[in-house]
């Protein structure tokens, strides 16, 4: 049996022109906008190399109709879009789950991650995970901020201040809501 077949397409939010990657088993990818249409679609090539540009099928229409509504300021979790994280390292998969977890317009510090992960001093390398993050906004880094409420790095096109676009879409409060991970 071969590998399974790899496909990407673009398409259009209220932030810029958005990637799109996914198999059988899931999304292998999304990708926040770039300068332009042809500079995410160059990045969904050099990251999905030997992928195919296609349509999207429904179900992954049905994940990009969401990523849509999602910058346009409509709140939606999508912790039930199916992410494929074979590739992804354990301890990253597991920042992602925490993350995840964050509902639009919340936010978390880097070291709150760690103590949910159950690692306090791990901040740093919740920060390295989500910079290395392959499904942005499905998995909402953009949520992380630094200690004392900054806004941290953000490694998409247009750096902290695509992070903090991101965060005034969603009308995003600072912290946790109350009770949420009690």
């Amino acid at each position: 049996m071969g590998a399974p077949v790899t496909q990407y397409c673009v398409f259009d939010t209220a932030i810029g022109t958005c990637g799109i990657a996914w198999a059988e088993r899931g999304l292998l990818g999304v990708q926040l906008p770039l300068a332009d249409a042809q500079a995410t679609r160059a990045c969904m090539r050099r990251r999905f190399p030997g992928a195919a540009e296609t349509s999207a099928p429904p179900e992954v229409q049905e994940v990009i109709a969401r990523v849509q509504a999602l910058l346009a300021g409509e709140p939606d979790p999508l912790l039930d879009v199916a992410l494929d994280m074979s590739d992804v390292p354990q301890f990253d998969q597991r920042v992602y789950e925490v993350t995840r977890a964050i509902p639009p317009g919340r936010t978390l510090t880097y070291g709150e991650v760690a103590a949910r992960l159950g690692e306090p001093g791990a901040a740093r390398a919740v920060g390295q995970a989500l910079g290395h993050n392959p499904f942005a906004p499905v998995v909402p880094c953009h949520r992380v901020l630094a200690a004392g409420q900054g806004a941290g790095g953000f490694s998409a096109e247009g750096g902290v201040a695509t992070k903090l676009r991101m965060l005034q879409i969603e009308k995003a409060q600072l912290g946790p809501e109350p009770g949420l991970f009690d």
